[in-house]
């Protein structure tokens, strides 16, 4: 179970991170968690490119050690990065140091001030920590495209119904969005750009 669209009470209650963007224009964030692994993220490189798109990669420290390539591709065709820890690390289930130190061993990787933790999940003290020197980027539009339980043509429809100028939108380049993400991905930026709507990377 999950919130397509993040309400406005959450978003209100936890003022510290970023959940959308203030534009008055038709803008959208596309970001995409867990990355970069080579069976799908020179994939959304290449569809992001065909559109002339810019997003941001919330990568996991591991897998640029894997795939430097990748990563590297990334940033020479302009998009953005984000630390997302070095290990996938749920805040919940990780004590403070190590938690923290994850996001360090990352940041070693992905020079950025920008952070997204797994899951969406940060302890008050993690969270105090880690504002001092990131900017906390959250969502305000998850598309569920991990989620094998719906279909590909449900995890486009949360986006379309969703997203307006300035969502922050979450997708994912992992295995498990796989299905989905090929089909949503293409049709969102067909759908959004025949409306006006540019894609553009969080800066």
């Amino acid at each position: 179970m999950f919130f397509a669209k993040t309400p406005r009470l959450i978003q209100a209650l936890m003022p510290a991170y970023t959940w959308r963007m203030p534009d008055e224009e038709p803008v959208m964030y596309l970001t995409f968690d867990d990355g970069p692994i080579p069976e799908l993220t020179p994939w959304v490189l290449d569809t992001l490119q065909s559109c002339g798109a810019k997003a941001t990669f919330f990568c996991v420290g591991d897998n640029v050690r894997k795939h430097p390539g990748i990563y590297k591709r990334i940033l020479e065709e302009g998009h953005s990065v984000g630390n997302h820890t070095y290990n996938h690390l749920s805040g919940w289930k990780t004590e403070d140091v190590k938690y923290l130190n994850n996001v360090r061993q990352c940041a070693r990787m992905v020079k950025s001030d920008l952070f997204r933790p797994p899951y969406g999940r940060l302890m008050p003290r993690q969270r105090d920590v880690l504002r001092k020197h990131y900017r906390i980027i959250m969502w305000d539009v998850l598309s569920g495209d991990y989620d094998a339980n719906i279909s590909p043509e449900q995890c486009l429809q949360n986006v379309i119904d969703h997203a307006q100028a300035g969502s922050i939108v979450v997708m994912h380049d992992s295995l498990k969005a796989e299905r989905n993400l090929r089909h949503a991905l293409p049709a969102i930026l067909r759908h959004f750009g025949a409306s006006g709507y540019r894609f553009a990377r969080l800066e």
